[in-house]
């Protein structure tokens, strides 16, 4: 069976013996815990059939045996043009000539974000379905990781809003 690299960012501070037995009891033995500036993270190297269900059986893992909330999963979605270069291999030269149209096919995915700012960001399936040189597992992976962020962001936001019809109307809007 494959094995799957990814990393699980945690709202608890998993240096904690404590906390650390009730993972490994859980099921992750597969991982190694810390705390790297201040945020918990768990870095798996997980067997399954595929990169969602690697992922998905983490975070229930993660969750269910230790009370902790997954926070989001890296590698990141949302990527800079430096980002972009070492997930490539390539220089950051050689990014900036594709994003500039001046090298490849040109059509480069559009920044999400700080469109005049000199740091820009990318979602990363964008850039992997621009590229067409991965196969179709990676970029379902890319696009799993992109919505599963997406809904564990959601989820801790929405209880944050004051707003109630607007949390409503939020909640309507992803289906939920």
């Amino acid at each position: 069976m494959p094995e799957y690299e990814f990393t699980l960012l945690v709202d608890d501070d998993l240096a904690n013996a404590d906390t650390a037995a009730l993972l490994f009891n859980a099921g992750c033995d597969d991982a190694t815990f810390g705390v790297h500036n201040g945020v918990g993270y768990g870095d798996f190297v997980r067997e399954a059939t595929n990169f969602a269900d690697a992922v998905l059986s983490a975070v229930e893992q993660v969750e269910r045996g230790a009370g902790v909330q997954v926070l989001r999963v890296e590698p990141d979605e949302v990527v800079t043009m430096a980002d972009i270069a070492d997930r490539l291999d390539r220089t950051r030269e050689s990014v900036r000539l594709l994003v500039e149209g001046r090298r490849g096919p040109g059509g480069f995915p559009p920044a999400f974000t700080h469109q005049r700012d000199r740091i820009r960001l990318w979602r990363w399936s964008e850039v992997v379905e621009w590229l067409g040189q991965y196969d179709e597992e990676e970029l379902e992976a890319a696009r799993f990781l992109a919505a599963l962020n997406a809904a564990l962001e959601l989820r801790r936001q929405l209880p944050r809003l004051h707003d109630d019809l607007a949390a409503k109307q939020i909640a309507s809007l992803a289906g939920i």
